[in-house]
């Protein structure tokens, strides 16, 4: 019995260090999941109305780390507070809604300084104009067979598909959207998102309040980072050092869930000493490249809530993009790596505009060439990527297998589990699909696009 009741002592003493360990000092691994819960949990709870509970179960653990299936949420829709925790308990992670911003993952806990940093008014609610889309609301899909046999198509939507529109002649033709979803939800486009961050770029640029060569972009960068250009840094050419990878405690899961200045830990990152080349020679995908850019193009602005506001007076109104949500960190910094939620169809708004290259009612919002130039592949990808944050190679192209051949002007805005918008201006084509799709199902939208020239092309 001495021996047993030693063991039970043993055993208990485990589990009660265990505990503390957990409360006091959990892995990061642990307080990763839980900011990632939190954040994607309130953006959802309170951008898209969905139920909390399901987002938690079908967005956050389904597709993810098992670590993710025993976190456990909570959201006080009074004030604006989601927490998550491995079983409500342990490494809490915090995000907090704010009106006009979505919402925000807060890693230090202090829910009260983020509440109290400027954010914009709200945008007033705008009542869909009158008109065909995109001038207006009304949609009047082709009643076509072929057409809809496409969009009928799960091997060519793809599992997990959650929206489909496209876009022909600068007309919507044809939509689907899976169970839950409609044309009136707001969906995450994670790093399509850096696409319309070079977009934002390019408005000041055309102001002439940013320079595509200028250097010396932050201040801690008094080394040989003091020659990145801001052009550098949109074709992901800085040579700075970035772990991009997923599942584990990296850089970019660091950066969205640990780190409450996203844009000061990614500008305190080295350049790369490992790999040959330099700046404006190696290609290096980075969401901390984008969210150093967001805070550049803020900075051009003295006062932080005309800032906050740039994004939809300079970019959403214009387009029409009601919808339109781009998120900050806690600091206040866009995360314009990532988190823009917008409906399917103000995704289409962002494809069309960019094949109009950069003209919108008439009215040129960008400078003349600056889509070209977005879209010219950067020679340290490879010719994968544009020079402008922008792919030209299509989305999961790199996967085994066949891939289409798509006509060669096509480029491509391109997300986190299968989000994507094709541009293909021979064709005066953009299609849009959403879903959530994890890479490892193998699914490869191309050929969605490829199937919808070849059907609409056909002799009428």
């Amino acid at each position: 019995m001495r021996v047993v009741k030693g063991i039970i002592g043993i055993v208990a003493a485990i589990i009660v260090l265990a505990v503390g360990w957990l409360f006091v000092a959990p892995p990061e691994l642990i307080r990763v999941g839980s900011g990632y819960s939190a954040k994607i949990v309130c953006s959802n709870a309170f951008l898209t109305e969905r139920d909390p509970q399901e987002v938690l179960e079908t967005d956050v653990q389904a597709p993810g780390h098992p670590l993710l299936r025993i976190m456990r949420v909570s959201v006080d829709r009074a004030t604006g507070v989601v927490r998550a925790g491995l079983f409500g308990m342990f490494g809490k992670g915090t995000a907090l809604y704010r009106e006009g911003l979505g919402c925000a993952a807060i890693p230090d806990g202090d829910v009260e300084a983020a509440r109290a940093r400027p954010a914009p008014l709200p945008p007033e609610a705008d009542e869909p104009g009158e008109g065909l889309w995109p001038e207006g609301a009304e949609v009047t899909p082709l009643e076509d067979g072929e057409l809809y046999a496409v969009l009928n198509d799960e091997a060519l939507t793809g599992p997990g598909m959650r929206a489909v529109v496209v876009v022909k002649d600068g007309r919507i033709i044809g939509e689907r959207y899976g169970e839950g979803f409609d044309e009136t939800t707001r969906l995450l486009g994670w790093s399509m998102t850096k696409t319309v961050t070079s977009a934002l770029i390019g408005r000041l640029v055309r102001d002439g309040r940013l320079s595509l060569d200028e250097a010396g972009l932050f201040d801690n960068w008094t080394d040989d980072r003091s020659e990145i250009t801001l052009a550098d840094l949109l074709g992901m050419a800085s040579d700075l050092s970035w772990n991009e990878g997923y599942g584990d405690v990296s850089d970019v899961t660091r950066m969205l869930y640990l780190e409450p200045d996203m844009a000061a830990f990614a500008a305190s990152m080295p350049l790369n000493t490992e790999t040959p080349g330099g700046i404006g020679e190696v290609f290096e995908y980075s969401s901390g490249t984008s969210v150093m850019l967001s805070r550049l193009w803020q900075n051009a602005f003295e006062d932080e809530t005309e800032a906050l506001a740039y994004p939809r007076a300079a970019l959403f109104d214009p387009l029409g993009m009601t919808s339109a949500v781009l998120e900050t960190d806690e600091h206040g910094t866009f995360v314009g790596s990532s988190y823009l939620y917008a409906t399917a169809r103000d995704w289409a708004r962002i494809g069309q505009f960019l094949l109009q290259r950069g003209v919108w009612n008439g009215r040129s919002l960008l400078p003349v060439g600056y889509v070209d130039w977005m879209v010219e592949p950067h020679p340290a990808s490879g010719g994968e990527y544009g020079r402008g944050h922008v792919w030209r190679r299509a989305s999961n192209a790199w996967l085994p297998g066949d891939n289409p051949e798509l006509p060669a002007d096509a480029f491509f805005l391109s997300g986190h589990d299968g989000q994507s918008v094709s541009v293909v201006p021979s064709e005066n084509l953009v299609v849009v699909r959403m879903g959530l799709t994890p890479t490892a199902l193998g699914y490869k939208p191309a050929f969605l696009v490829e199937a919808l020239i070849e059907t609409l092309g056909r002799p009428q």
